[in-house]
Parts: C-alpha cells; structure tokens; sequence
C-alpha cells in the first residue's frame, strides 16, 4: 500500500501524516491459489476486476510507482478520465527516463503518469523545463 505524506489542518494544529496514496487499494503479489485467503483477509472486500479477469499490473508499473513515490514532487491523485495528450520523457532529476503524457488540469501544465489497469492518474507537478518532446 502506497502512502504519502500530507499535511493536515486541525482547528488547534497542523500535522504531517502518512496516508494511502490510492484509498480503498491494496497491492498484494499472489499465485492463483492465494485468491481466496486473500479476500478472508479482514478489510479486503474483493479484487479490482478489467474484462472478467482480476486487475494485475506488470512489475515495470510497480517498479515506476515505486519511484514515484520516492521523489520529492508533490504527488496528487485524480479519478478524472485524463485525455491523451503529447508524449513526454522527464529529462533531469529523480525521475529521469520516465514517460507520460502533457494534460491540462487546473489551469497549469503538468505531466500526467498513467497506471494501467487502476482507473486512476498520477499527476506529478512539475517544472516544464524538466520535460523533453518525443
């Protein structure tokens, strides 16, 4: 489960916390017969299913998920249903190497990461200086 710190107003205070970064999803790397002891699992409700089968997600978007999380940008989550846009590759800094897609969210340029197979975005804010057209 990826967790992410965020900063949270109280009344009397403010608090740095850690919180799941997609609610409501759990990752687990199962076999087939692990299915069921998974879903007796107290919380887990059931799977995320695409086409009749169970969601999975290839180890090369988990791996990228991974560094995501690690770097220091300020990450956002969005259900929205984000439109292809130009393709781009981030050209300095953490994230290095890693493509995605331009799209316009509230009013700003951002790059967009889409993970397959979740029915979210990531959206990384970002300077557009640190993006390469392909």
């Amino acid at each position: 489960m990826p967790l992410h710190r965020q900063l949270k107003q109280w009344s009397d205070r403010k608090k740095w916390v850690e919180e799941p970064f997609i609610k409501s999803y759990l990752f687990v790397y199962i076999k087939e017969h692990q299915q069921t002891e998974v879903l007796m699992t107290k919380g887990v409700s059931r799977f995320i299913y695409f086409s009749g089968k169970i969601a999975s997600m290839p180890q090369r978007q988990i791996d990228n998920l991974k560094l995501v999380m690690a770097s220091p940008f300020e990450l956002e989550i969005t259900e929205e249903d984000l439109q292809p846009g130009e393709k781009v590759m981030i050209k300095a800094g953490p994230l290095k190497g890693l493509m995605g897609e331009i799209i316009s969210y509230r009013s700003q340029k951002q790059l967009a990461l889409r993970l397959e197979n979740l029915g979210y975005s990531i959206i990384i804010h970002i300077a557009a200086s640190l993006i390469d057209r392909f």
